[in-house]
Parts: C-alpha cells; structure tokens; sequence
C-alpha cells in the first residue's frame, strides 16, 4: 500500500514538474543510455548507483570491436523466437552485464549499489547481479521469463518495478 501511495505522489509530482525522486531520475537515465542500444528487438538500459552517484552505465550491445546487431541482423529474429528464449543465440551483451563489465574494467566496487535497468533482468543477468553484490534492483518494464525476479528475490535482492513508458 505504501508503494502504491509513493508511486501516486510521485506520478504527481512529476505532473507538476516538481524534482523527481532518485527512482524517476536514474530510470529516465537508464531510459536515455538505452537510446545507444543496437539491438533490434529491445533497447534496454542500465545504470548502476551507489550513494546517489552514478558508477557505471550499460545498455545492450554487440561485445566491443564486433559488427552489432543492427549491421548485421538478428538470429533470434530469423529464426522467429520468441522474447526470452534461447537468449545464447544472442549475440548482444545485455545491458545489465555491461554495466557490471564496466565497473569490473575500472575498478569500481558495485557491492550495496541499486542497479536501476529499462526492462526486468534474465537469469543470467540475475546471477551476475547476486554475485556482484548489489542489493537493489529497480525495473521499468516485464519480461517474458521470470525466473530473473525470482532468483533476486530468493537471494534477498530487494526488486522493485518502477514502470515506464
């Protein structure tokens, strides 16, 4: 109920252009890091936050120095799969793992942060999340296969869904 009632006020003051709260702000940062995404099915963002400061940023992509998706096409599309299947088949790094990846590169701990991401993570993307040590993870849009959810909450992740456009 409380969420509910939070969610209202923030719906409102948003409405009257009032500061956003820090969910709003980092999802309407991840929604505008995934506007670089190259995948043809889903641009999805991620940004990973600790004490209200930014540490890292990912959105879905080909791995670096390859062709992505968008010069290249799309096996999953080919071959007509569904969201949320056979995702090995991908050839794109998800948006969430690049932000952990990226973090890793620099040398920045992500243990405690809020990983705030455009669309629910995958199974993989939970377990790489559980072992990074991050605590929070708010999404904006549902996926098709939950077990992502599941595995988070199972490890004591605290999950949100913050929805978005």
């Amino acid at each position: 109920m409380l969420q509910l009632i939070e969610k209202r006020f923030n719906f409102i003051q948003s409405h009257f252009n009032m500061r956003p709260s820090l969910d709003e702000y980092f999802m309407e940062i991840a929604k505008v890091v995934s506007k670089r995404s190259t995948c043809l099915r889903q641009k999805v963002g991620a940004v990973i936050v600790k004490d209200k400061r930014i540490l890292a940023t990912g959105y879905n992509g080909a791995p670096s120095g390859l062709p992505h998706c968008d010069e290249v096409g799309c096996l999953r599309e080919k071959l007509n799969v569904p969201s949320g299947e056979r995702i090995e088949l991908c050839r794109g790094v998800h948006a969430e793992q690049n932000a952990i990846i990226q973090a890793a590169k620099f040398g920045i701990s992500i243990e405690g942060a809020t990983l705030y991401t455009t669309h629910c993570p995958c199974i993989t993307c939970a377990k790489m999340i559980i072992n990074a040590g991050i605590k929070r993870v708010v999404y904006g849009k549902d996926y098709a296969d939950k077990s992502g959810l599941k595995l988070l909450k199972e490890a004591g992740i605290e999950v949100e869904y913050f929805p978005i456009d």
